[in-house]
């Protein structure tokens, strides 16, 4: 069974990283300094779309992404990439309590 794609990208879209839905949680003020730096929005421009041969011979698309504060890019799944246009509706309905 395959599913319909909810987004389709192309080289040259303004992408954003999806809101994360966990959170971690610490008393000390210096571990949730450091965590933070790791929690920020980012956000890129797709540059090239690549097929992975991933274990047994199963293939998957992934988005080579040039974040905005990153010198080089990275590969991503696209499940974990939204547009910029969506970030908002998928902030709201991502809750992370205490946050």
């Amino acid at each position: 069974m395959t599913t319909k794609p909810q987004y389709r990208y192309a080289i040259g879209d303004r992408v954003a990283e999806r809101p994360k839905t966990h959170g971690i949680y610490t008393r000390h003020a210096d571990v949730r300094q450091r965590i933070a730096q790791y929690r920020k929005q980012r956000y890129g421009t797709v540059v090239d779309i690549k097929t992975k041969l991933i274990n047994s011979n199963r293939k998957m698309k992934v988005l080579v992404i040039q974040w905005d504060n990153l010198k080089t890019p990275t590969e991503h799944a696209k499940m974990r990439i939204c547009p910029i246009s969506e970030i908002d509706k998928l902030s709201m309905n991502t809750l992370v309590p205490g946050e």
